[in-house]
């Protein structure tokens, strides 16, 4: 945050309030979005009894599933199966905790027993991240789906540009501090501007890919799809962004134009 300026610039209470203010908001967004990038909930599947499509599928549900060859449509279709969620680094789905796959028998007297479900997440890899996706899910030799390649990997990249972005904006902040000056607020102003676009960019991309891959791969009658907590941090922290960079340019060009204004005056 840039500190009030002394000694030939003059700043009033309205242009320190703005600028502690922008900051305050700088600094929720920014753990916002650490947070969202860092969690796993940015779409979750939702079916009514996972324990019992795992134990239908057998084992080798999970074993497709962590495989490194394991194509989009396999783990997608996991994921349908088994209440998954992903994020920008992760898959997970949700299976039972005890190493055997129980299965009631057809007719018992008594009630089958609790079975304890537990989360396992895969990391997707760099080339993971930049790999091919392809016009059928599952087929190579469909071709390459351009949009949905590139839209997978600008979610990826996007993120980290936005935080690089406002973490550049504080360093300029911290050098306005040392100079005495509120020019460079300026500057602080449109990184964060240009962060909130990769941010929007971020959560554009994010939607656009969920739906063309709905279109290949529909959502099975008995699963339910919605974005989850960690999308709907990304999609705060953009208007923070937006807004603190609004009042850290207002406050800089305001501050400044009046002290010019007065400076001529006083020389008038």
């Amino acid at each position: 945050c840039p500190c009030v300026p002394s000694q030939g610039t003059m700043m009033d209470n309205r242009f320190a309030t703005a600028l502690v203010i922008a900051c305050v908001l700088s600094l929720i967004s920014t753990i916002y979005m650490a947070a969202s990038i860092g969690t796993d909930f940015w779409y979750e599947y939702h079916t009514q009894s996972p324990a019992e499509n795992v134990s239908e599928a057998g084992r080798s549900i999970w074993e497709e599933f962590v495989s490194k060859d394991a194509d989009e449509k396999t783990y997608t279709d996991a994921l349908f199966r088994c209440n998954g969620t992903v994020g920008l680094w992760r898959r997970c789905i949700t299976v039972p905790k005890n190493s055997h796959w129980y299965s009631p028998p057809a007719f018992s007297f008594f009630p089958p027993p609790e079975t304890d479900m537990t989360t396992n997440c895969i990391s997707f890899s760099l080339s993971d991240q930049f790999a091919e996706k392809y016009i059928e899910p599952g087929n190579h030799n469909s071709g390459t789906d351009l949009n949905r390649t590139y839209l997978w990997r600008l979610q990826f990249l996007l993120p980290f540009v936005s935080i690089g972005l406002m973490c550049f904006g504080a360093l300029i902040g911290l050098c306005a501090c040392a100079c005495r000056s509120l020019y460079p607020a300026i500057a602080t102003g449109v990184l964060h501007f240009l962060a909130g676009l990769c941010t929007l960019g971020l959560v554009g991309c994010y939607v656009a890919g969920i739906e063309l891959l709905h279109r290949k791969l529909p959502l099975p009658e008995d699963v339910k799809g919605e974005f989850g907590w960690s999308f709907c941090l990304a999609c705060v922290s953009a208007p923070l962004q937006f807004m603190a960079a609004a009042l850290f340019i207002w406050a800089a060009r305001t501050n400044r134009k009046e002290f010019t204004l007065l400076k001529a005056y006083r020389v008038a």
